[in-house]
């Protein structure tokens, strides 16, 4: 029934890193375009990173530089790395398939303040 597991968020202070996971319960993962994305307290949830299935990916303005979005087909699982993180990247941060969305799971908590 849970078919998106997000873990890897956590408290940091301005400029540290963090590595997300997703791990995905889908059939044909390797033909799946996926997404992370982020919703903090009273703003509209938004697209962070892409990458398809093939492997090309893309990010937000704000994330270009600073994020990195990668895949594991072998283990169906969607990281993401976030360097130099500010205090404007503290969200909730979800996984999901692409274009049609899965049900959202948990997502992962990221804070970031000094």
């Amino acid at each position: 029934q849970v078919q998106l597991v997000e873990s890897g968020g956590g408290s940091v202070q301005p400029g540290e890193s963090l590595s997300l996971s997703c791990v995905v319960s889908v059939p044909f993962f390797i033909m799946q375009s996926m997404a992370w994305y982020r919703q903090a307290p009273g703003k509209q949830r938004e697209v962070v990173a892409k990458i398809f299935s093939g492997g090309p990916s893309n990010y937000a303005d704000s994330m270009k530089g600073r994020y990195t979005i990668s895949r594991d087909n072998y283990k169906n699982t969607v990281p993401l790395r976030m360097n130099r993180l500010n205090p404007e990247d503290t969200s909730v941060y979800y996984c999901n398939c692409r274009p049609k969305l899965l049900d959202w799971g948990q997502g992962t908590q990221v804070t970031v303040s000094s």
